[in-house]
């Protein structure tokens, strides 16, 4: 069972584990459990995200499918279903409440799986483009669906590819991403979402627009341009080689993309996706959506969000790490600055 704690210094949430039997020897021996899961999910006879495997899963909550083919059978192109192991759980009350000074409630959220492909080992970038794409229209269905849900503050879209894993169990080879929806706000989305909010206030423009005409003006960080989208090595970025992707199309809310549009995001992420592959021989990676919070909850507090934030898709190649600098200071140093990891992307073959 999770619960959600709240930082008083920082005013940022965290979940905690608070009935875990984890001791101090689990996390020493944990990489070895994981390497045992890990080579179950890299056996395709064996993996449960599989094509045919699909009474390995919980039913399905929303799935593109060929034709007359029926729910949790073969035949599907995507496939959503909830987390077996979920951090946070539809079922139940938040219940809200203090232990002294301290603010806490109830783990209740949504936690799914988004399986991308039925074919087993197949890096997205290695999708066509009507597979991307598919993909794609599989977030907006899910965001907008539990959007309905007045409990659920904001939902996250996010995706780790690589060998890496987590507490949360091992993270299979088969293409797939993630969906946690919270009852608060995380933290660096509150950031970006204040951010953006004072800068409109100032100056009456959204700071985003404003960002994505000064790159494409400057272009010596900009890596790709395609159709409605564009795609840059931030300014500053947390990492060297990140890329942002977005809309040229204001739009506050990753719910409100159009099915041209689709096709264009899925374009141009196959080929950023390729390009860092390439660059950087295929390295471990992530990304994350970052759309507008659900405005049901405090409908009236969200009165310019509509004109100020504008939803992205934010790329992280797990190349270097945080060491103590970084994680003390929150201050990032980046070996490669950004105009050269664009240059360097940019050089490689538009796909």
């Amino acid at each position: 069972m999770y619960e959600l704690r709240k930082d008083p210094l920082l005013g940022r949430w965290v979940i905690v584990a608070k009935d875990s039997t984890m001791r101090p020897d689990d996390y020493f021996s944990y990489s070895f459990k994981t390497e045992e899961k890990a080579e179950q999910f890299s056996n395709e006879d064996k993996c449960p995200l599989c094509s045919g495997h699909e009474d390995s899963t919980p039913s399905e909550l929303l799935a593109y499918r060929e034709p007359k083919t029926e729910p949790n059978s073969p035949g599907w192109w995507t496939r959503v279903f909830p987390y077996q192991y979920p951090v946070l759980k539809v079922e139940g009350d938040l219940n809200r409440q203090g232990v002294g000074m301290y603010d806490k409630m109830n783990g209740i959220g949504a936690h799914e799986i988004i399986v991308e492909s039925p074919e087993h080992n197949k890096r997205p970038e290695d999708m066509d483009i009507t597979q991307m794409e598919r993909v794609i229209l599989t977030y907006r269905d899910r965001i907008s669906d539990l959007e309905k849900d007045c409990r659920l503050r904001y939902i996250l879209i996010y995706k780790d590819h690589g060998s890496t894993f987590s507490v949360n169990g091992p993270r299979s080879l088969h293409p797939h991403s993630q969906l946690i929806a919270t009852p608060v706000i995380p933290k660096k989305i509150k950031e970006e979402l204040d951010g953006a909010k004072s800068y409109y206030d100032y100056k009456e423009r959204c700071i985003f627009c404003d960002i994505m005409k000064e790159e494409m003006k400057i272009n010596s960080r900009i890596v790709e341009e395609r159709g409605s989208f564009i795609a840059f090595c931030p300014f500053a970025p947390l990492s060297p080689f990140e890329v942002w992707i977005m809309p040229k199309r204001h739009s506050c809310s990753f719910t409100e993309i159009k099915n041209e549009e689709a096709i264009d995001l899925a374009g141009i992420l196959r080929s950023v996706l390729l390009k860092i592959g390439d660059v950087l021989n295929r390295p471990d990676y992530s990304y994350a959506l970052h759309t507008a919070p659900n405005r049901i909850p405090r409908g009236g507090h969200w009165h310019t969000l509509g004109d100020d934030f504008h939803w992205h898709l934010e790329i992280l190649p797990r190349i270097t790490k945080p060491a103590g600098f970084e994680w003390g200071g929150g201050f990032y140093v980046i070996p490669t600055p950004p105009e050269e990891s664009a240059r360097y992307l940019r050089e490689r073959k538009k796909e």
